[in-house]
């Protein structure tokens, strides 16, 4: 506060409604300190103002942008034609703000208070309210000169401090005077437009994990159904067209309270706590959109409103403070109009307009995505452009793909760079799923129900406890805590040499192929081996601490997860002693086939069961419970996964059992009995016996060799003889029966 010349006193007030600003003003005249903010709680009509209310001083418009002029010019206006006065509750304070009558100059504002009295008798308020009256001091004169002091004036003679007190520290909502306590003091801070590129470097080392977040936030909307694309749109800024990516879902959409939400920095968590909802921090959607672009538009609708929201680094390049227009439409019959319980029509309009602005979508494009929601639709849309650079290029590559083509032809989303994500103990360079979109999708729920496309291509989720042979489930408690963990062996990652843990909480892969135990140190020894575990109930502390990085992409170094840790490396351990270092498949072409085939019905989503012979790849695109194999219905319970069965391929290439005349070439009969046993799920010990064979079979050439060697000496046939003769012995179990 500044005393003028004159003896008035000066402070500079935000202005708020439904915590929008209205406009920023000069409070000409206060004898006491003053808040920062005043927020408009009620409209009343003049009529009803007490009229033993004190006189504070008046408002002079000090605005910082066109916008905020004409938001107090409507703000008077609508005072003035309707007769009415603003309340601003301040503590034990109440101050109306009333227009100045029509004969004075237009764009100043009265200001009246009166202290709040408690439940009192009749005769113990009136005589409060003497007392108020008593001890305030005499109204002071508002100078014409003062009154008519331009804007530039007024900032010219007001210093920094007080030009922007909510950074230096306002005042509490308390009229009492400077020299009475301040032990409620309450400081505000300005959120500056830089701010949104810090967001954005939360998933700096990764931009799938940003996309990760638009996807989480579509799960936890309940959505069916998702689309990623990248599509370019004409741009009337860059005067090109530009690539923009969308991220569209049929979920419940988010009312004007939660895009306000959304949009806001972070909130508090739910009280009840949803094991499948992930979003926790309330940053994600603007993490994720300003990691992938400048620019983010966000189009949701539900059963009876409608609203659009714009993030926007453009449009607060070069400003002060953080503007994020928001537009909302309620249903009224058939159609959607403004909803002026949230903001006026002219604050709709002016939104609406900036958004025309600085975005590529004018009214025919909005028109447009909003007919994607069809009639009484739900869901939410989030358009991105301006995408984040790679040199000369972007970060994101993207693939249209063929229409109507094979699986060979469909598009897709990569990262440019195809770099592989550094991990403990990494050796292969074939991991599609630190650049593919497609393959990053594919496993990144642990129970998949939405169907997500990719470019326009479906992608075929891969619940990976239920792709795995020689499964093993391990349970066991960490920390006082059940934990579960599935185990086995993957063809698909053991072709690309890769091995590890896939941890998810709450649903969510948050950490893919991570090694432990002896795994870390032998790159080799683990090949294939995959884990799968949900971390949720110990990564969820009981007092409401969640030991996950809020990207979403790691765990935080707790004694949780070190515990975890040896915890997997031991079972891990335990499982490649019992079943793999005891079957060592040496031959070629070795194919380690799932335990169980499973396919996911179209209608009711649910994995359907089917036997290990069965070959998946020739079922439809569109399958359902009443087809074959399955010939059931939507109603019937989902399987769980157990332990499987061990069935390990003994084929070689170029060979046919059905040929009589190549007998002598095939394994011996006693090794296929023990495959036999083996694929039944039953490995025993070899006996002594089998133990000499084995040796003896290694240590002798093949019969080609011998038929080579014609000039060999007699006692060599005589060997040979003997070894055809073991070989064509009948197994033990023939011998039995």
């Amino acid at each position: 506060m500044e005393p003028s010349k004159e003896g008035c006193s000066r402070l500079l007030i935000k202005l708020t409604k439904d915590q929008k600003i209205i406009s920023r003003v000069a409070c000409v005249g206060p004898h006491t300190q003053m808040p920062a903010v005043w927020a408009i709680t009620s409209i009343v009509r003049k009529e009803k103002i007490d009229c033993q209310s004190s006189l504070l001083g008046s408002l002079i418009p000090a605005c910082e942008d066109h916008h905020q002029e004409k938001e107090w010019g409507s703000f008077l206006e609508f005072l003035q034609k309707y007769e009415r006065a603003a309340v601003s509750k301040l503590g034990l304070h109440e101050v109306y703000i009333l227009p100045c009558s029509k004969d004075s100059k237009r764009g100043f504002a009265t200001v009246l208070y009166k202290e709040k009295v408690p439940n009192l008798s009749p005769s113990q308020k009136c005589d409060a309210l003497e007392i108020v009256s008593f001890e305030t001091s005499s109204p002071p004169k508002i100078i014409a000169g003062e009154a008519a002091m331009s804007n530039s004036d007024l900032c010219d003679r007001i210093s920094p401090e007080q030009r922007y007190p909510e950074v230096n520290g306002g005042y509490s909502c308390d009229l009492k005077p400077k020299e009475q306590s301040r032990s409620s003091d309450r400081n505000f801070v300005v959120a500056h437009p830089s701010y949104l590129k810090t967001l954005g470097q939360a998933h700096s080392c990764w931009i799938f994990g940003a996309i990760a977040e638009l996807v989480d936030n579509s799960r936890d909307a309940k959505a069916t159904k998702l689309e990623v694309a990248i599509s370019m749109i004409y741009s009337k800024i860059s005067g090109k067209d530009i690539p923009m990516l969308s991220v569209i879902d049929d979920g419940r959409g988010m009312s004007h309270t939660d895009i306000y939400r959304m949009i806001s920095f972070g909130h508090g968590q739910s009280e009840a706590d949803d094991p499948d909802h992930i979003g926790r921090y309330g940053i994600g959607f603007k993490t994720g959109a300003m990691r992938l672009g400048k620019d983010a538009l966000v189009l949701t609708q539900t059963a009876n409103s409608r609203s659009i929201a714009f993030l926007s680094q453009s449009l607060n390049e070069g400003k002060d403070n953080l503007e994020i227009p928001i537009v909302s439409y309620r249903r009224i019959g058939q159609c959607m109009e403004v909803d002026t319980s949230v903001h006026n029509e002219d604050s709709a309009k002016y939104n609406l307009k900036t958004i025309k602005r600085f975005s590529p979508f004018d009214k025919y494009l909005i028109g447009e995505k909003t007919g994607i929601f069809k009639e009484n639709g739900t869901g939410t849309q989030i358009y991105i452009w301006n995408l984040d650079e790679w040199g000369s290029a972007y970060s994101l590559q993207w693939e249209a793909g063929m229409a109507g083509g094979s699986s060979f032809h469909h598009g897709g989303i990569f990262i440019r760079s195809k770099r592989i994500r550094s991990r403990p103990g990494q050796m292969s360079h074939t991991v599609p799923l630190d650049y593919s979109l497609k393959s990053y999708l594919e496993v990144i729920f642990l129970d998949p129900r939405m169907k997500i496309y990719v470019q326009g291509a479906l992608v075929k989720s891969r619940p990976l406890a239920k792709s795995l042979n020689k499964t093993v489930v391990e349970n066991g408690k960490v920390l006082g805590k059940s934990i579960q963990l599935t185990l086995g062996r993957s063809q698909l990652e053991w072709e690309q040499a890769n091995c590890g843990i896939f941890l998810y909480w709450h649903g969510r892969l948050i950490e893919a192929y991570k090694r432990v135990g002896s795994i870390i140190h032998n790159g080799d020894c683990g090949r294939g081996i995959i884990g799968v575990i949900d971390v949720t109930p110990l990564m969820d502390d009981s007092n409401g601490q969640v030991w996950v990085h809020n990207n979403k992409q790691g765990f935080q170094d707790c004694e949780a997860y070190a515990e975890l840790e040896n915890w997997l490396g031991k079972k891990v351990d335990e499982y490649l002693d019992k079943y793999v270092d005891k079957i060592q498949v040496t031959k070629g072409n070795t194919q380690y086939k799932p335990d169980h085939e499973w396919v996911q019905c179209d209608k009711c989503r649910k994995w359907r069961m089917l036997s290990s012979d069965f070959d998946s790849k020739t079922l439809p695109l569109e399958w359902f419970c009443f087809m074959k194999p399955f010939n059931g219905r939507c109603e019937i319970p989902e399987e769980e996964v157990g332990s499987g069965l061990i069935t390990i391929s003994t084929k070689r290439n170029g060979y046919n059992i059905k040929e009589p005349s190549e007998s002598r070439n095939s394994l011996p009969e006693k090794a296929t009995s023990q495959s036999e046993e083996i694929c039944d799920g039953k490995l025993s010990e070899p006996e002594e016996d089998d133990v000499r064979l084995s040796k003896r079979q290694r240590t002798r050439p093949t019969r080609s060799c011998y038929d080579e060697k014609s000039n060999e000496t007699e006692e060599d046939d005589d060997e040979l003889l003997a070894f055809m003769r073991v070989r064509s012995r009948l197994p033990r179990s023939c011998k039995k029966s």
